[in-house]
């Protein structure tokens, strides 16, 4: 197992922030992954990192914080925090998150604290999390098994076999093996999405019209110009990463106006800490006009009112029902893993990346082009075995994307 890890950690940081010689790696983590955190920086000092600067948290604590501290808290961002992100940006690193929460830690925490630590934290991060979106920085989102996640993915089994089983599985949807260059996997993985983006950005489609049982009907317009990306993406100084390990994913942006339809969420997701389960949302020219969810309903309300870009999309993502982790058949309890199981979307904040240009505009210049704002980006499940995707262009015809869950032959 230890030299598994080691090949996880190379992989992270060879192939998933592709760190480069006298180049700084910020890693963020859990302190119940510390041990893990520890092997990425020792990969990184191997591959020549400059330095290594771990910012820890603990949600245990930040549980305590929610339920004792005084309400204007929440209202506020250390400052030494939004300088350790903004800064270390600023000077080129590279950013490692390990995102292994508690899918329901925050459940039962006044929901109006929570917001208001979102919207704080959302601002003060906006120029990180814009160099982050921009592809000004590479970066890399992993994961590895807590407790108290595995209890929730596995109920009933003892602990210490649900911990085994989800690194089974993590290990398995990262393509990390024993018999095998993880790095090499991760090439032939890579070169079948981009024959998925490939196949889209050649169609340029005006309109997608998702299709299920389920009650999903909804069409979604793409802005002129936009661009499907895949796993691999460059920094503007061509320096390739790979954002989310796991990922299955080929997606691009919608026009924040260019939304209508109804949309039946198939996965619960979570969000500050609580579960969102068994939702619909009703669009009308890009907004959110109608939602409810059987659970998390209060949860669902804060987030789309977030701000102004919040109660709109940023992502439109396709993900094959076939997918090894949706094959799995497993919950994850966690975006990471369960938006690569599922087509899905996300509220808020686009990748600018995603239309031609995009990330050289000026705010208005985005807006002007359709591309939504929000201090927030939160991805959400749609995709089922009955999905049906078409792709509609400027002359009105219909080409086939999905069908029966799956791509359509695109080779």
């Amino acid at each position: 197992m230890e030299k598994i890890l080691e090949k996880y950690a190379q992989l992270v940081v060879r192939a998933g922030v592709n760190l480069q010689p006298d180049q700084l790696l910020v890693i963020n983590a859990p302190i119940e992954c510390a041990a893990f955190a520890r092997k990425i920086a020792a990969a990184a000092y191997t591959a020549g990192a400059h330095d290594v600067i771990v910012s820890w948290n603990d949600e245990k604590t930040a549980k305590i914080r929610y339920d004792m501290a005084p309400t204007t808290v929440f209202g506020e961002f250390p400052e030494w925090r939004k300088q350790l992100y903004v800064g270390y940006a600023q000077q080129g690193a590279a950013f490692v998150s390990i995102h292994a929460a508690d899918p329901e830690i925050f459940s039962g925490v006044n929901p109006e604290r929570l917001a208001a630590a979102q919207q704080a934290a959302g601002e003060a991060l906006k120029e990180y999390r814009e160099r982050m979106m921009t592809n000004k920085n590479s970066w890399c989102v992993v994961s590895i098994p807590t407790e108290a996640w595995a209890r929730k993915v596995f109920p009933g089994v003892d602990p210490e076999l649900a911990v085994e089983q989800l690194w089974q599985e993590i290990l398995a949807a990262i393509r990390v093996n024993t018999s095998s260059d993880p790095v090499e996997n991760w090439e032939l993985h890579l070169a079948y999405l981009e024959k998925a983006r490939t196949f889209l950005n050649h169609q340029r489609f005006t309109r997608l019209h998702f299709q299920n049982g389920r009650g999903t009907d909804l069409q979604v317009e793409l802005p002129e110009g936009h661009i499907w990306a895949s796993g691999a993406e460059y920094t503007e100084d061509k320096i390739r990463f790979v954002a989310n390990m796991p990922t299955e994913e080929v997606y691009t942006l919608p026009k924040l106006d260019g939304v209508n339809g109804r949309v039946v969420g198939t996965k619960p997701f979570t969000y500050q800490g609580s579960l969102i389960e068994n939702f619909v949302l009703d669009f009308e020219k890009g907004k959110v006009v109608n939602y409810r969810a059987e659970k998390g309903q209060e949860v669902l309300e804060n987030l789309i009112l977030t701000d102004a870009g919040s109660c709109r999309l940023g992502e439109v993502a396709l993900v094959p029902v076939d997918s090894p982790i949706s094959r799995s058949g497993i919950l994850f309890y966690n975006t990471l893993f369960d938006e690569n199981a599922s087509c899905h979307l996300a509220f808020g904040k686009a990748y600018p990346t995603c239309l031609k240009n995009g990330e050289n505009m000026t705010p208005a210049e985005r807006e002007a082009a359709g591309i939504n704002e929000s201090l927030l980006h939160e991805d959400f499940m749609i995709g089922s075995e009955d999905m049906s995707v078409t792709g509609i262009t400027a002359d009105g015809k219909e080409i086939p994307v999905f069908r029966d869950g799956n791509f359509v032959d695109f080779n």
